[in-house]
């Protein structure tokens, strides 16, 4: 009930008003039955504008740190979550992943819409990211299509850290459902599924128009903080080094 009235009065129509989105195919995302929506994920928003747009209920995987916050606050922010029709995933542990497959397959069972970002974590930088195959298990087990869906300026509209998103162009362009019956039976195969996330995420770059990088995101935003943390250490050491008197 809280979802239709987020989505129709309090939220949506705010999310209409300062973004203005325009959206391309989607009556490519089918009207009734389950299917994976799976989309580039450039911007917090993006949790929120394409339920907005959607005319069906659509349910996201999301990181576990939206739910556990502390305090009165953390609380209202998880039940918000909730409300939006956000799941909760702890995506630390060896079985994360397996804990992600088993809430979207559930959602999937009861013939509903799933929304997925297959790079896993948002793009720093605006590029489109190597696809984990979570998607590929969940599409060939539960045997659904995968709408492919591109977000388009919400990069420019709420880069990483900004609270306030600013007013940008953004475009929602959905593509043609992506039928991959052909590899019934081997969702335990390496090579398929990593062929059919390949494939999914070729759709979304080819609707977004994003620089592909063939590594995943996580790994690449990891080396460069990595790399910004020894630069500091470089740079504290040396004003150390130059307020130290010689002798």
């Amino acid at each position: 009930m809280f979802y239709y009235l987020l989505k129709y009065v309090l939220l949506g129509p705010v999310l209409r008003l300062v973004f203005r989105p325009r959206i391309e195919g989607l009556d490519h995302v089918p009207s009734t039955g389950a299917a994976i929506v799976a989309g580039n994920h450039l911007s917090f928003s993006d949790h929120f504008l394409m339920p907005a747009v959607l005319k069906r209920r659509i349910t996201f995987l999301a990181k576990a740190e939206y739910f556990t916050g502390p305090g009165l606050r953390g609380r209202l922010i998880a039940a918000f979550f909730r409300s939006a029709g956000q799941i909760p995933v702890d995506r630390s542990g060896k079985d994360a992943g397996q804990a992600a497959i088993r809430e979207g397959l559930g959602v999937l069972a009861k013939d509903e819409l799933l929304g997925i970002y297959p790079e896993g974590t948002r793009s720093h930088d605006g590029r489109l990211y190597k696809g984990k195959v979570g998607v590929a298990v969940m599409a060939l087990r539960a045997g659904v299509p995968v709408v492919p869906c591109a977000m388009i300026g919400t990069f420019e509209a709420q880069p990483p850290g900004t609270v306030i998103p600013r007013v940008h162009p953004v475009v929602i362009r959905f593509g043609e459902p992506l039928d991959f019956s052909r590899y019934a039976g081997l969702e335990d195969e390496k090579a398929i599924l990593r062929a059919v996330t390949d494939e999914i995420l070729y759709a979304i770059m080819s609707l977004s128009g994003q620089e592909y990088v063939d590594r995943y995101a996580s790994v690449v935003k990891a080396e460069e903080q990595s790399a910004q943390e020894r630069a500091a250490q470089v740079t504290q050491r040396q004003r150390r080094f130059r307020r130290t008197p010689p002798g």
